[in-house]
């Protein structure tokens, strides 16, 4: 699994012209699952997302997690992260999981969050066309992938 996070200011998703989910200040988190991936990805990649410490302490410096902060989380799935762009122009989605693996694991990874982070977070839903919309906060943009532990 791939998890692109984003430390925002303000997220929100949009379908059909409804807010779905929005937060204030925490994480955007754009998550793209493969077909090999686990539940035990999922719980590494919660602890890891939810333990980053990309948040500014008193002094200015990124030393506080989301906890710490109080955050809170906006979970997006995208099938776009496993792209490949080897060949060609056109990005082949081979790599990203079929809807009856990644569903089951998405709502998945929507507990382990909320167990992690003691609290619910906020979704879009799988496969909708979403707006998302965010003010990334620092810049501050973070790549994780499961398969790169090492």
């Amino acid at each position: 699994m791939k998890l692109v996070i984003q430390r925002v200011s303000e997220a929100s998703v949009t379908i059909d012209n409804q807010v779905k989910g929005e937060i204030g200040s925490g994480l955007l988190v754009l998550a793209g699952i493969s077909p090999d991936d686990t539940s035990e990805d999922l719980q590494w990649l919660s602890k890891k997302a939810i333990q980053l410490r990309i948040f500014n302490d008193e002094t200015g410096k990124m030393n506080k997690s989301i906890q710490e902060v109080g955050g809170d989380i906006l979970l997006i799935s995208q099938f776009t992260l496993q792209a490949s762009t080897k060949k060609g122009n056109r990005p082949s989605y081979i790599g990203a999981a079929p809807p009856n693996i990644a569903i089951p694991l998405y709502e998945q990874f929507i507990q382990v969050l909320e167990i992690d982070l003691g609290k619910a977070i906020q979704t879009g839903i799988f496969g909708a066309d979403m707006k998302v919309s965010l003010v990334n906060d620092g810049p501050v943009t973070i790549i994780i992938d499961s398969k790169n532990r090492t």
